[in-house]
């Protein structure tokens, strides 16, 4: 079937055309400014900011707008309001025939708007040898709802896990377990208890002899060039060395996907591309960006200036590429995956899901790329900043020794609070049950807490607040769908079907609260729509909050199985509860969020 706009689209649409009959031809590609609105349905604003430019009153500028408008069939009314408001309300068959071609539709109507767009993703990024802390979580939250979301509508979707498996701390970690065989982190007890646990481990074994490896670094000079002449041999393709690095590295990326399985994340191995996977095309880069004239040898390092990047005492910052010693920064691997995204994957849109701390840095990557001629005007390179995580407090999330949470950890307080709840909700589920819906709860409650707040801003992690089956919470929504889909395994073993739109106008009146529902369901191409432009996920959580609220007063106020409901108006109402559900469980899905059957 084909896809569709959305009714707002269409109002905008029907608004322009006005203005192009009423004023002329030229206006009608201006913002039509519509909205929804407490009035009508939508209420369009372009009287008010035009009529100054025109020299006209606002308010007889709509009106004249409004007489244009008036007899599309539809649109059943339209009411000019305030200093020059046009207030439009849509026909009941309008959107009843509207639901009908969203409910047959796979897709629910939503265009493939991001069709022939290769998104190369680049989130989560943790490093080898280190446990995945709470830091970790925004970024591979975001980047996978993004991930999902930008597939959804047609985007060829590449995942890319930038972990951190080279350089100077892979030579002192390994020069250490060299010279401590005694070490348990290889130990088969050791690896075992972290198979099927939520904590311990190899890599938490690792994570404690990288700190031994960093003191014995810091305080002992012999030891310090013993690392250093390691990390020589790892870069000279040492054997025993690499073997040893190539080990931790399998390890940590088991424990990785430990978690992302947990979390229910789309990351695999294959999504992995870390450091050392750039590492041979480092000069290759360095020398490309020399023979373009975007490097600057400075003492004896090569970096790229900026006049506008100022830094203490109003001098230039400079993006170090290659250091003077001949090794090189994080600029240059970031550089060569820029080169390698674009080359490889053909990447048209470059999105980096990475704390916003690092936001001066991949401006400049961004700038050098584009000096090299390897970013175009029609590749986007994106960085899309995240905000950090605090306590239920508001101060930074640490632990009670002023450590940092490790993920594991975190995930393991929303499941323990999630048995809690759900046993109090609902004490006849089986130990089973039990298990696998808390599971889904927990995992639900700490993305969706992360996925309805602007990526840019900070947010407090509550477990309680974010377990409630009341108010803005991944559990309400989950709560809602599971409501939904017990009305329509009722109506099933009643022989009722799962309804029908009556379209025309034979179809049934709308009660507001239905009219109110329907609208919200039009709105989620949109909304997806729009996330794809901002790269911010919470307009979609918001969006399905929104969507269960409105599902919520239609069924408070519409009877849907009880006896006394005419039958074409049960059928009518059996097919909102049906497509709501639809709606709900593939916004639940974009935001990897389980929508459950039972709770």
């Amino acid at each position: 079937m084909e896809q569709m706009r959305s009714l707002a689209a269409e109002v905008g649409e029907a608004v322009r055309a006005a203005l192009s009959a009423v004023v002329s031809p030229e206006l009608a590609s201006e913002d039509p400014l519509v909205r929804r609105s407490e009035h009508a349905d939508y209420q369009a604003n372009v009287a008010l900011s035009l009529a100054k430019r025109l020299g006209r009153n606002p308010r007889e500028l709509a009106t004249a707008l409004r007489e244009e408008l008036t007899g599309r069939p539809w649109i059943a009314s339209v009411e000019v309001s305030g200093p020059g408001f046009l207030n439009v309300t849509l026909s009941g068959p309008a959107l009843l025939g509207r639901l009908a071609a969203r409910y047959e539709d796979a897709r629910l109507g939503v265009p493939l708007s991001q069709a022939g767009q290769t998104a190369v993703i680049d989130y989560s990024g943790p490093n080898v040898a280190k446990e995945m802390h709470v830091g970790h979580l925004r970024s591979t939250l975001i980047g996978d709802a993004l991930a999902r979301t930008l597939s959804f509508l047609g985007a060829r979707v590449v995942r890319q896990n930038h972990v951190g498996d080279w350089g100077t701390q892979f030579g002192m970690l390994i020069q250490y377990l060299f010279e401590h065989p005694e070490a348990a982190w290889r130990d088969k007890e050791v690896r075992q208890e972290g198979e099927g646990s939520r904590t311990g481990g190899a890599v938490s074994a690792l994570d404690a002899l990288y700190r031994a490896a960093r003191r014995e670094f810091d305080a002992d000079p012999a030891f310090k060039e013993r690392a250093q002449r390691r990390v020589v041999a790892l870069q000279s393709g040492d054997e025993e060395t690499v073997g040893a690095w190539r080990e931790i590295v399998a390890e940590s990326e088991g424990a990785f996907q430990q978690i992302y399985e947990r979390l229910g994340v789309l990351l695999t191995r294959d999504d992995v591309l870390g450091e050392s996977f750039y590492n041979p095309w480092l000069h290759e880069v360095v020398d490309e960006l020399r023979d373009k004239g975007v490097l600057e040898d400075s003492e004896g390092a090569k970096a790229v200036f900026f006049e506008d990047i100022l830094g203490p005492e109003d001098r230039p910052v400079p993006l170090l590429v290659q250091k003077s010693d001949g090794g090189f920064g994080y600029a240059a691997t970031d550089l060569a995956t820029i080169r390698h995204s674009i080359r490889e994957f053909g990447g048209t849109r470059l999105i980096y899901v990475v704390d916003a701390r690092q936001s001066q840095h991949f401006a400049m990557i961004f700038r050098t790329a584009r000096r090299a001629g390897w970013l175009t005007d029609g590749i986007e390179a994106v960085h899309a900043a995240n905000g950090t995580i605090n306590g239920p407090d508001g101060r930074p999330f640490k632990t009670r020794s002023g450590g940092t949470v490790r993920l594991a950890d975190l995930l393991d307080d929303a499941l323990n609070r999630a048995r809690e709840v759900i046993a109090e909700k609902d004490p006849d589920l089986s130990r089973d049950e039990l298990e696998s819906v808390a599971h889904f709860a927990a995992v639900g409650a700490v993305k969706y807490a992360e996925l309805s707040t602007s990526r840019t801003k900070d947010y407090s992690f509550d477990v309680t607040r974010m377990l409630s089956f009341n108010g803005q919470t991944g559990v309400y929504l989950q709560y809602t769908h599971t409501r939904i889909a017990s009305i329509l395994r009722k109506a099933e073993a009643a022989g009722l079907g799962r309804g029908r739109f009556g379209t025309g106008d034979a179809g049934p009146a709308l009660e507001p609260e239905e009219h109110a529902l329907g609208l919200a369901l039009d709105e989620f191409g949109a909304t997806l729509d729009a996330v794809a432009v901002a790269l911010e996920p919470h307009q979609l959580a918001g969006y399905l909050y929104g969507l269960a609220r409105a599902f919520t007063a239609f069924y408070e106020s519409c009877p849907v199985l009880r006896e006394d409901v005419a039958p074409e108006i049960r059928d009518n109402r059996l097919a909102l509860c049906d497509l709501t559900r639809a709606t709900l469980a593939q916004g639940l899905d974009l935001l990897g969020i389980a929508a459950l059957e039972r709770m």
